[in-house]
């Protein structure tokens, strides 16, 4: 799942370091593509400061969240059916049809909330600014990671620029995965591609949007049903 779709479960929580470790593996892995963090391998590195401890449970749940969202019907389901409606306008591209139907779901996810005002991005941005700083550089170091400017400076960046507020509009979801294809592939994309790109999207909103919520509700009653591992 991605950033909107992961503060969903959260969107209640007002531990800012919580709401930060649930989108800290996905803002890691952006800010540096081998950014490959493993802290619940050591998690008494975090539990003495209360801050490392909220960032380090939000982490766990956000594998939680993946692990369940991935192994759903749903996933298959969808990811087979928006695959198919891609395909034709694959045909001279290098792009996987699986990776843009994968991410292309989840981004489109994302849209959906925003869309039918099931979460408040300016909420979401404002606990990302409100978490403790210093103590998710801590949390970082202890992950290994010796030099956090490149992460923080991606971090405000992202904070700052507000980027998320874009996904309201269904043809920034086609711009935000030709983004995304552009890191793998070379010219992944035409304008016409794209054009088509956002239309099947377009297509594809309307085959989820009545019952997309159930698949949160699938996830959450999984996030209630099962111990951390960790103290509250």
């Amino acid at each position: 799942m991605n950033f909107l779709s992961h503060f969903y479960f959260d969107r209640y929580n007002p531990d800012a370091n919580m709401v930060m470790g649930i989108v800290l593996p996905d803002l890691v892995k952006n800010a540096q593509k081998d950014g490959n963090l493993y802290p619940l391998k050591e998690p008494h590195l975090f539990t003495s400061d209360l801050a490392q401890h909220s960032i380090l449970r939000g982490w766990e749940r956000h594998l939680m969240v993946d692990a369940a969202f991935h192994s759903s019907i749903f996933f298959k389901e969808q990811t087979y059916d928006l695959k198919q409606l891609i395909l034709p306008l694959l045909a001279d591209s290098p792009v996987k049809p699986f990776f843009l139907a994968h991410i292309g779901l989840e981004l489109l996810l994302d849209h959906l909330l925003v869309a039918d005002n099931v979460i408040n991005i300016h909420t979401f941005y404002d606990l990302l600014n409100q978490a403790d700083h210093p103590a998710l550089n801590e949390f970082l170091k202890n992950c290994t990671v010796s030099d956090t400017d490149v992460f923080f400076n991606f971090l405000n960046n992202f904070i700052s620029s507000r980027y998320l507020l874009s996904y309201q509009k269904l043809e920034n979801i086609s711009y935000a995965l030709n983004r995304i294809c552009m890191r793998l592939w070379n010219n992944p994309f035409t304008d016409m591609q794209l054009e088509r790109l956002t239309l099947a999207l377009s297509i594809f909103k309307q085959h989820i949007q009545v019952s997309y919520g159930l698949i949160f509700e699938e996830i959450e009653l999984h996030l209630n049903s099962r111990e951390t591992g960790l103290a509250p």
